[in-house]
């Protein structure tokens, strides 16, 4: 299942960015829904990470790593940018966003 890794060098925006979790889950699950996999918010990981940014390229950074299936392949720059809007949408404070899709072969520890 797709994980997401949000970067934050800001700690006043730690609580801003917890109360968009939800939302933001179902935003990637649509997102990176395809044909050969369709995704619902509860399949989608959300690790928080506080840094010490003084050499990131911007105070938020996100990484969604996810299968590369053909059609996110064709679409990654078009989810990077929708990720980004949302987010800077909802948490006013944020001066800057920046979004990495990284999609590869994946494996899983667990069986279905």
């Amino acid at each position: 299942m797709p994980t997401v890794n949000i970067y934050n060098s800001n700690k006043n925006l730690q609580q801003p960015l917890k109360n968009i979790t939800h939302e933001l889950r179902e935003l990637i699950a649509g997102e990176l829904t395809s044909d050969k996999r369709k995704l619902i918010a509860d399949e989608i990981t959300v690790r928080f990470l506080s840094v010490d940014g003084e050499a990131m390229i911007a105070p938020i950074e996100v990484e969604i790593k996810a299968y590369a299936y053909p059609d996110r392949i064709e679409r990654s720059d078009q989810i990077c940018l929708l990720v980004r809007k949302f987010m800077l949408d909802r948490i006013r404070d944020a001066k800057d966003i920046r979004v990495w899709l990284v999609l590869a072969e994946l494996g899983h520890s667990w069986q279905d």
